[in-house]
């Protein structure tokens, strides 16, 4: 019976070390995934990945040249202050002091060709300052500059657009006679959107 009580105790201290040794393995293995867990997810994630390409496209620079010089024509004055409002399109009216005589001179609105990318849309900016024109010592000032189209424009297929701009005049009272011009030019600006 003796013997039997020791088989029996070790046997019971066989199976308690194997159970052991089993719980041992389950926690070293639990710990060797947790582990490998942590250091997938401390690598970014699971371990998933795919690619991209980068790309550009290089277009045509958008561009202004101007074609025709902004115009008043012929003004006449009766001794009070007046303007001359020429439309982008060229038509001229008139307040004030000011009439437009019948023998209209050369009148023209300023006209520039923008070109680029057939079918891009771009920004006008106009002159926000006064432009002076002058004969000698006399001076008038051109302001109010208005375009077509505005603000933006759209270049056609075959990747131009004419824009025209007006502007005002203002003649002052008993304006002196004389042909009147600017020393400088004035500038129009576009872009793309």
């Amino acid at each position: 019976m003796f013997h039997q009580v020791k088989q029996t105790k070790k046997n019971n201290n066989l199976k308690t070390t194997n159970t052991m040794k089993a719980q041992i393995r389950i926690i070293a293995f639990a710990i060797l995934l947790t582990g490998i867990f942590i250091s997938t997810f401390a690598q970014g994630g699971p371990g998933v990945s795919t690619t991209a390409s980068g790309s550009a496209s290089i277009v045509t620079p958008i561009s202004i040249t101007k074609t025709v010089d902004m115009n008043f024509g012929n003004v006449a004055v009766n001794g009070n202050v007046g303007t001359v409002i020429m439309t982008p399109g060229g038509a001229r009216s008139q307040t004030g002091g000011v009439t437009l005589p019948a023998s209209a001179g050369t009148v023209t609105a300023a006209s520039f060709t923008v070109g680029g990318v057939a079918g891009y849309t771009y920004t006008i900016l106009l002159p926000s300052s006064d432009l002076t024109i002058t004969n000698g010592s006399n001076s008038m000032i051109v302001n109010s500059f208005t375009s077509s189209p505005t603000p933006i424009g759209t270049l056609g297929s075959d990747g131009t657009q004419i824009l025209t701009v007006g502007a005002t005049l203002n003649v002052g009272a008993s304006q002196p006679a004389g042909n009147y011009t600017s020393g400088t030019p004035f500038s129009v600006w576009v872009n793309y959107n």
